[in-house]
């Protein structure tokens, strides 16, 4: 299994911590907010690893020369200022021509979510969801039914919405080559560069099922901005102790 992770840009909402770096090499308990994600995913099989970058692209490349024992390659997104992650996504089709995982450059979560998506993913892709009682401007929502993704975005009715996407998915079979052929359209139509990748598969799910793999209870988070740093501590201190790191 092979995973994408989209980290192309700067993070300027997590200013202070992103002068000079990109977000996904801000440090939680010692480590990159890559890194993390790099041990989940290689305890969970995952030894094939594309990083999108952008933002200080150099950086990101050195760092990850300390990987030796995994297949580890970069992509770069030279226009990742005026560009949002669909755009990212776009760049790195020529990686999706087998069953992948996708996520974001921001997302941490414990090595048991990745488990439960990778032994409950179906084709052509899953995508991975936590429930709460209310949801914010900033949640990435969903509607979902039956088990099937039905609208993904931050625009959604509220009373619609019963779950936020984490910013980790599986496409399986043949969800690689429709994922592919929806991006390609997308940017055909000139509508890519500010568009989030969610909103592909938000129409790859009008079309084909995109079924739900549900993380409630599970812990996760999102570093967007620097309060969520705390969450970040709270979601390492898992993950170092599934994975017995002291």
């Amino acid at each position: 299994m092979k995973a994408i992770i989209l980290a192309a840009g700067q993070g300027k909402r997590l200013l202070p911590y992103t002068e000079g770096k990109p977000k996904c090499l801000v440090e939680i308990e010692g480590r990159p907010i890559l890194e993390w994600q790099i041990l989940v995913l290689s305890s969970q099989g995952v030894k094939e690893i594309v990083v999108m970058v952008g933002y200080q692209a150099e950086k990101v490349r050195t760092f990850l020369e300390k990987f030796k024992d995994l297949s580890i390659r970069t992509i770069v997104n030279p226009d990742y200022e005026t560009t949002d992650n669909l755009w990212t996504c776009w760049l790195a089709t020529s990686e999706m021509n087998e069953d992948f995982i996708l996520l974001n450059g921001d997302t941490l979560f414990e090595p048991r979510v990745l488990s439960k998506l990778l032994s409950s993913a179906r084709p052509p892709a899953t995508i991975t969801i936590n429930r709460k009682e209310n949801y914010d401007e900033d949640d990435m929502k969903v509607i979902e039914e039956g088990g099937l993704l039905k609208h993904v975005g931050k625009k959604l009715d509220l009373a619609r919405v019963n779950g936020e996407s984490i910013g980790l998915l599986a496409f399986l079979k043949e969800g690689p080559q429709i994922f592919r052929e929806i991006l390609s359209e997308i940017v055909a139509e000139n509508e890519a560069q500010r568009r989030w990748f969610l909103s592909a598969v938000d129409e790859m799910a009008q079309r084909h099922p995109v079924w739900i793999c549900d993380i409630t209870g599970l812990s996760w988070c999102e570093i967007d901005f620097p309060e969520d740093l705390e969450d970040g501590q709270r979601v390492v201190q898992k993950i170092k102790e599934d994975l017995y790191i002291k």
